[in-house]
């Protein structure tokens, strides 16, 4: 079972992708999901291992691969919502933002005295 070990912990290794931007952070999920595919592909060559830790194996690297792809979602979901929470404040700012007309500015004052 030491094998079994080494095998995952190799591929568990890509590294945190808890930093930099969104986009960064996607790559490097990415990249971890394209090198745990390829361990998949190579388990099958693999004659140290019997059929039973093969599927094993085969499991849990299927499992890690839908839960990178689970964070990619994630990460994306969460730039969606960043972004559309600009846009709202964006907005909200123009709707304050005097103009003139009817919202006069100090500049632009309409003094009436009868």
């Amino acid at each position: 079972m030491s094998s079994i070990s080494g095998i995952l912990s190799s591929a568990v290794s890509g590294g945190d992708s808890g930093g930099g931007s969104v986009a960064s952070q996607v790559a490097a999920l990415s990249k971890q999901i394209q090198n745990i595919t390829k361990q998949l592909k190579d388990l099958s060559g693999n004659a140290d291992l019997t059929d039973k830790q093969k599927a094993e194996m085969q499991q849990m690297y299927e499992s890690q691969i839908t839960m990178l792809e689970a964070q990619i979602a994630q990460l994306q979901q969460k730039q969606a919502e960043q972004a559309e929470q600009k846009s709202d404040s964006s907005s909200q700012t123009g709707e304050i933002k005097a103009d003139g007309v009817n919202r006069p500015t100090d500049a632009n004052q309409l003094n009436v005295y009868i």
